[in-house]
């Protein structure tokens, strides 16, 4: 049976956040002993009253086809933004129906917030002690309705393994992602962002504002240097060889990375060959020796270390899990 999502549609939604879940999760295909495409993910959105209107703050309702009873048969809920929190931003308090409603949730539930949803998801007490984040401008006030949660307000998404939070609209795209790839590996997570057009990935430890979004186009940027690394990314590369491909310092070329990017360089270059790494063990049948060559990180040994803390499994786990998925994610997506 595919995995269900239930994404819980609360007054005074976000329409863009609402829509994530379904745009992401409903288009991830695989396929079962070769056969024809089947839907990995089952996506149903809910309301805390019985079917009907859930107002958002645009111009217009959504109209909701399940109640509550729905959280009850969900494997993951996801509560995105909502302008209407009432008691839940002002004290940390769920009102009685939303209390009603999350009580039907099954322990062991996978819990998502998108932005603001973090709220629910602290005044639930799912939060109680662990990291989470929510959007930048309302970080302090979060922190302040719930102190016993360890906010970081810059990081684009938290996995802390059954709980998961993210920032602001295009992260809850990013963490939706990030769930397809720890769930089925990074080759349909690669699709489903190329058919949704947006980054295949950035990594939840990014910051969340960039300070540079769209580079001023009287300075120059760090782009071809990125577009040079990429290139070769099997061989070494210095820091110094990437500033000189934009004709900077290394002081200056580092400083206007992070600010176009918003992580070091050598935080950038680990990403990549790491996404590389996770590439060519999915599709190939190379030796992990050659992996680690082709990847940039020289050893096997290097490329355990590196895979281990960004994915917690070495190389052969990884390949052994997703490389079914891998072979079909070509032929298995729709637009």
């Amino acid at each position: 049976m595919p995995h269900r999502v239930v994404v819980l549609a609360l007054d005074g939604a976000l329409p863009f956040e609402l829509g994530i879940p379904q745009r992401i999760f409903g288009r991830s295909l695989g396929t079962e002993s070769g056969g024809p495409g089947r839907k990995l993910y089952d996506v149903v959105t809910c309301s805390i009253r019985p079917p009907g209107p859930v107002r958002t703050d645009a111009d217009f309702a959504v109209l909701v086809e399940h109640g509550p009873e729905a959280l009850a048969t969900a494997d993951t809920v996801v509560v995105p933004a909502s302008y209407e929190l009432g008691p839940i931003f002002e004290e940390g308090r769920l009102t009685e129906e939303l209390a009603a409603a999350l009580a039907l949730v099954r322990p062991g539930t996978r819990m998502v917030s998108i932005c603001t949803g973090s709220y629910v998801l602290a005044a639930a007490g799912y939060l109680d002690g662990r990291p989470a984040t929510t959007h930048w401008s309302s970080a302090d006030h979060f922190q302040r309705i719930f102190p016993q949660v360890r906010v970081d307000p810059d990081v684009l998404f938290i996995d802390d393994g059954d709980v998961l939070t993210s920032a602001g609209v295009a992260a809850g795209i990013d963490l939706c992602l990030h769930l397809v790839r720890r769930d089925h590996g990074a080759a349909v997570a690669n699709e489903i962002a190329r058919r949704t057009v947006v980054p295949p990935h950035r990594d939840g430890g990014q910051a969340q504002y960039i300070h540079r979004p769209l580079p001023d186009p009287q300075f120059a940027t760090t782009t071809a240097a990125r577009a040079w690394a990429l290139a070769r990314l099997d061989r070494p590369i210095l820091l110094r060889d990437m500033a000189e491909q934009e004709a900077m310092s290394v002081r200056t070329f580092t400083r206007r990375f992070r600010e176009e990017v918003g992580i070091s360089p050598g935080q950038w270059l680990t990403q990549q060959r790491v996404e590389r790494a996770r590439h060519l063990l999915e599709s190939t049948d190379l030796s992990i020796d050659q992996v680690a060559r082709d990847a940039g990180f020289g050893t096997a040994t290097s490329l355990r270390q590196h895979l281990q803390a960004a994915l917690g499994v070495p190389p052969t786990v990884y390949r052994r899990t997703f490389r079914s998925s891998a072979d079909a994610s070509h032929r298995a997506v729709r637009p």
